[in-house]
């Protein structure tokens, strides 16, 4: 359902989305300036604008960027995208999960390629490794970056010191890359 909030004296129309799989409150703010916020169940709706408001210069900002370069980043896909790029994405995980592996020398089970929207990589509990097949298109730092991030997972199921330390022992500048990430909001369609 569409909403609207004035934030900084500007009108902001998002779209609210329950969902029963998320665990907590998120935005997200797509290149074409589009605001979704994803509800929990459970949680009440009169929350949402006390969220924008703490949010808003994030919010803010990202829209502004979005309208000034927004379709320089867009990376889309299609079923069709997916396919014809699914083997090339395994072939490029693959080998730098080996790369890495060689330092780290952790144990897991499969590596899988997946056409997720909100994710670049996952790290399942039975060892399992998925990865966006869009990881293809990213630089080659951030690929890095995100793979290595999945990789420590198996150690540190977690976002502890100590999974950052792990992170940091192939990616040393690790925290300029997610700045990175998020300043210029690469995200999936």
């Amino acid at each position: 359902m569409k909403r609207k909030i004035f934030l900084h004296n500007q009108e902001i129309e998002y779209k609210l989305r329950k969902s029963k799989r998320a665990k907590r409150m998120r935005i997200a703010v797509y290149c074409d300036t589009s605001v979704v916020v994803t509800l929990p169940y459970g949680i009440k709706e009169n929350l949402v604008e006390k969220f924008l408001s703490a949010k808003a210069a994030w919010l803010l900002d990202k829209i502004l960027y979005f309208k000034k370069y927004g379709k320089l980043i867009f990376i889309k896909g299609n079923k069709i995208e997916y396919r014809k790029n699914k083997e090339a994405a395994l072939n490029l995980v693959e080998e730098r999960v080996n790369y890495f592996n060689k330092f780290y020398k952790l144990k897991f089970n499969a590596i899988t390629i997946k056409r997720q929207k909100t994710r670049w990589g996952s790290c399942s509990k039975k060892g399992n490794l998925n990865y966006n097949y869009k990881i293809l298109f990213l630089p080659r730092h951030i690929a890095d970056y995100i793979i290595v991030h999945e990789l420590c997972h198996l150690r540190e199921f977690n976002h502890s010191r100590k999974f950052w330390n792990l992170v940091a022992k192939a990616i040393p500048n690790y925290l300029d890359i997610k700045k990175e990430l998020r300043t210029k909001g690469l995200y999936l369609q």
